[in-house]
């Protein structure tokens, strides 16, 4: 019998996260602060974070243990199954033998607990009372609103307007969970108020939730800040992902050809990738392919600059040094509400400008497209963000000779149904932004 699925024992978790910037190719350029310009230290993110995730952020330990406490949670539904796409392979024609790390059987339905449920471990181990975040399409914010619940402490979350109206379903998920759910920019912060007075009909953007939540949680005491996406720490948990993946690969007597995952902020992506780009670090495998897959609607990776920015809209974070499409852009209101970031990971974006990562757009009609296939032949249905990686993945299946293809299945689309409506009934628009749009939302960049 032909194995559809590849499975690990409880007992096989791993014990460790692994840590990239222990094996980068080159130091990773600092945070910096925009009064000074100069690199920020601990002290400056004390206010916002514990003390362990800040450390974990500048660590260069190649391997950072993971606490049984977290370990146990994750337990709930880790490991993940590794499955074989062969009813995709068939519908294609293809020779190529395409596998997919399913981390939709979360509780959430997504990647986001693997952090979700470190930081609200490590927040109640300092004695955090309350949690703040923002959230694009849901999945964080129902993350964190799952772990939260389960380790006892409060949690609010920002929500881009237009997600919070696409989407109500993950709302009540969050909800169900007891989080605080408000529709960003709203009227609690001054950051939301601001926006809403240049633009009342705003739809928001993650980097207008940032602004609110980190306002929120910097004027509140016993509350600290969590953020899905991005930071350093945050694609530390998320490695959990890649390394299971490797060893359900080793089981299988298979090594990737290709990696394929879409990218928002970086953290699915770069979670289930890094554990294989170190291999094509140090040179073991040096033809592995790496493909990063966005929106045309927020072209980050393909169209903008790799330089200094901010991480949100109001400018209350520090610099970092990613590339940018300019923190005061507002993209459109697509449904792959995840994907709608102005700027990426640090450290994804350092291996992008290395070459040793590749970057490609696509816009949401194609993707859908490739979504309904998936959908059709192998009987589950992707998150909008999802179907990105499933888009590139029928590309290259179609056009490879033999090839082994791995993609992370990063969440399911059960909560996204109205945007299968829109494209089976021909509503879905495409989006190429604008380049003088993007210029316009360069000009406000710092001048670094």
């Amino acid at each position: 019998m032909e194995s559809k699925k590849i499975f690990l024992d409880e007992g096989e978790l791993p014990r460790s996260w692994y840590n990239i910037q222990a094996d980068l190719p080159r130091p990773l350029e600092p945070p910096l602060n925009p009064k000074t310009g100069k690199p920020i230290g601990p002290e400056d993110l004390a206010p916002i974070f514990p003390q362990e995730l800040i450390r974990q952020e500048v660590s260069t330990e190649r391997w950072i243990e993971i606490p049984e406490t977290v370990s146990d949670v994750y337990r709930i539904w880790r490991p993940t199954p590794l499955h074989r796409a062969r009813r995709l392979e068939k519908a294609l024609g293809t020779p190529a033998r395409i596998y997919y790390k399913n981390e939709s059987v979360s509780p959430p339905g997504s990647h986001k607990p693997n952090t979700a449920v470190a930081q609200a471990y490590y927040n109640k181990k300092e004695g955090v009372k309350r949690l703040v975040t923002e959230t694009g399409a849901g999945q964080w914010g129902s993350a964190l609103a799952f772990a939260t619940n389960l380790f006892g402490l409060e949690c609010q979350v920002y929500m881009v307007k237009i997600s919070y109206e696409q989407k109500p379903y993950r709302k009540s998920l969050m909800q169900v969970w007891g989080a605080d759910v408000v529709a960003s920019p709203s009227s609690r912060t001054q950051a939301g108020r601001e926006i809403l007075e240049k633009d009342p009909s705003s739809l928001g953007s993650l980097g207008i939730a940032i602004s609110e939540a980190v306002e929120d949680a910097a004027t509140h005491e016993d509350t600290k800040y969590c953020l899905g996406s991005v930071l350093n720490h945050v694609l530390l948990h998320q490695t959990i992902v890649g390394l299971e993946a490797k060893l359900q690969m080793e089981k299988l007597g298979e090594y990737p050809d290709l990696l394929i995952g879409c990218v928002g902020g970086g953290s699915n992506f770069s979670g289930f990738a890094f554990p294989f780009v170190r291999d094509k670090l140090t040179g073991e495998k040096p033809d592995l392919r790496v493909i990063a897959v966005e929106p045309t609607a927020c072209p980050t990776l393909t169209k903008g600059p790799y330089r200094y920015d901010f991480g949100d809209t109001a400018e209350l974070t520090p610099l970092l040094k990613m590339f940018t499409l300019g923190h005061s852009f507002v993209p459109p209101g697509i449904h792959a509400g995840g994907l709608r970031y102005h700027g990426d990971a640090p450290l994804l974006c350092l291996l992008v400008d290395q070459k040793l990562i590749e970057a490609r757009a696509y816009p949401q009609n194609s993707v859908f497209e490739s979504a309904l296939l998936f959908a059709r032949t192998e009987g589950v249905v992707p998150a909008p963000e999802t179907a990105h990686a499933i888009k590139a993945v029928v590309d290259e299946a179609r056009r490879c000779k033999e090839e082994v293809i791995v993609f992370n299945y990063s969440g399911h689309g059960h909560f996204d149904l109205a945007a299968y409506d829109a494209y089976l009934g021909g509503r879905l628009q495409d989006f190429a932004y604008p380049q003088e749009e993007i210029e316009k939302a360069l000009s406000t960049l710092p001048q670094m």
